[in-house]
C-alpha cells in the first residue's frame, strides 16, 4: 500500500489516499483517525494539506470532525451524486426504486390526503386519460398524476426522491412507449383509477397494492 503522496494537487491526493485506506478497513466505521500530526507524517504532507483533505471527505459524508474529540469515520465510501447514479442505472433499477418509494407514498397518501390533494389527484388522473395524446404529452400527464399522489403523502423526502428520478424516467418512458406501447391503455388507466379510489377511500393497504401492481407491470414491459 502506498504510504505517501507523490504528486500534486496534494490535498486531493491526500483525500483519495485516506478514502482508499478507509475502504480497505484500516479505520472502521465510527473509528477515530490518528492525531493530525501523526497522520500528516504518515502521509508525508503538511498539516494544512491534511486539514483540506479532511474537509473534502467531510463534505462527502465520509469523515466528521468533532470539537475536542478528533476526526471520525462516518461512512465507508463517498456517496455519488444522484445525477451520476441515475445516468448509470438501468430503467428497471429506477422502476424498482419507484416501487419501494411509491407504494409507501400511496399508503401514506391514503391516510393523510386533504381535500386539495384529492382535487389534484382527480384532475391529473383525468388529464392522463385523455385519448389521442402524443407520447411525450401522455408521459408528462402520467408523471404529473404520480407526483400528486406522492405529494399527498406530505413527506418532503419522498417528493424529493421522486423529483430526482423524473428526468431519467421521463426520457426512458418516452423511448419505450414509442417502441413498445402499453398493451391496453384502458387497463393501464384502470390501475391508476384503482389507486386514486383507494386514496379517496382512505385505504392504505389497497393504495399500496394498486401502486405496486401498476409499477410491477411497467417493469415487466421494460424487462
Amino acid at each position: 500500500m502506498t504510504s505517501q503522496v507523490q504528486r500534486h494537487p496534494l490535498a486531493a491526493q491526500t483525500a483519495q489516499l485516506l478514502l482508499t485506506r478507509i475502504r480497505q478497513g484500516e479505520w472502521p466505521l465510527g473509528h477515530r483517525l490518528p492525531g493530525e500530526t501523526t497522520l500528516a507524517a504518515q502521509l508525508g504532507v503538511g498539516r494544512s494539506t491534511l486539514r483540506e483533505a479532511i474537509r473534502e471527505l467531510s463534505g462527502k459524508g465520509v469523515l466528521e470532525s468533532r470539537q475536542g474529540a478528533g476526526v471520525f469515520v462516518t461512512a465507508l465510501d463517498a456517496a455519488e451524486d444522484w445525477d451520476t447514479v441515475l445516468r448509470r442505472a438501468t430503467i428497471v433499477s429506477v422502476i424498482e426504486a419507484r416501487i419501494a418509494i411509491e407504494a409507501e407514498a400511496a399508503a401514506l397518501a391514503a391516510a393523510r390526503r386533504t381535500p386539495a390533494d384529492l382535487r389534484a389527484i382527480r384532475r391529473t388522473l383525468a388529464a392522463r386519460g385523455v385519448v389521442g395524446q402524443s407520447v411525450p404529452d401522455h408521459v408528462d400527464a402520467d408523471m404529473a398524476f404520480h407526483r400528486t399522489v406522492i405529494a399527498a403523502a406530505h413527506n418532503e423526502v419522498l417528493i424529493q426522491l421522486f423529483d430526482a428520478f423524473l428526468p431519467r424516467l421521463r426520457l426512458a418512458m418516452i423511448d419505450m412507449l414509442k417502441i413498445r406501447p402499453i398493451a391496453s391503455e384502458p387497463c393501464d388507466h384502470d390501475l391508476h383509477q384503482q389507486l386514486a379510489d383507494a386514496i379517496v377511500a382512505r385505504d392504505p393497504r389497497a393504495a399500496a397494492a394498486a401502486s405496486r401492481t401498476h409499477l410491477s407491470s411497467l417493469k415487466e414491459n421494460f424487462a
